[in-house]
């Protein structure tokens, strides 16, 4: 294992980290998945065996591939010949966690896209610094709650 392979790890977990929480995370998610498959492809990442699922989908139990990248473990859907030929390991294991690394999301961003060769950058909205914010009148405290109504005199 390289240092380089403990770095791409610890910015695949923080990648992975605010995905969970993100308002649209697919952009980190494509991150996430393009890295794993090229660490893979490489032979930097170990595929390890099989996993159910904590979040069963429409009420159906399901695998997911557990990969090691450096000290870091990650999940991933499997394919057909990962369901035959990996060794399933039953129920996740909660008890362990991935050691948490102190970088930022920007930085692990900036090492994933490096190391992918990427040059594409997710889009921003871009608005002029005169025009209003983005605001709804649906949203308006006063149509919410009759609490926010003027007093009558």
């Amino acid at each position: 294992m390289t240092d380089n392979t403990q770095l791409i790890g610890q910015a695949l977990f923080i990648v992975n980290r605010h995905a969970k929480t993100a308002p649209d995370p697919s952009y980190l998610y494509k991150l996430k998945k393009a890295t794993m498959e090229q660490l893979l492809m490489e032979r930097k990442a170990e595929k390890v065996g099989l996993h159910f699922s904590n979040n069963p989908k429409h009420s159906r139990q399901h695998s997911v591939m557990l990969v090691k990248v450096g000290n870091y473990f990650f999940h991933m859907p499997p394919t057909k010949e990962d369901m035959k030929g990996l060794k399933h390991l039953g129920k996740l294991d909660n008890n362990y966690r991935n050691p948490i690394p102190n970088l930022s999301l920007s930085k692990a961003k900036k090492i994933l896209t490096e190391y992918l060769k990427w040059t594409e950058r997710p889009a921003k909205i871009k608005r002029n610094r005169n025009s209003p914010p983005l605001t709804s009148s649906y949203l308006h405290p006063a149509s919410i709650s009759p609490f926010y109504h003027k007093r009558k005199k």
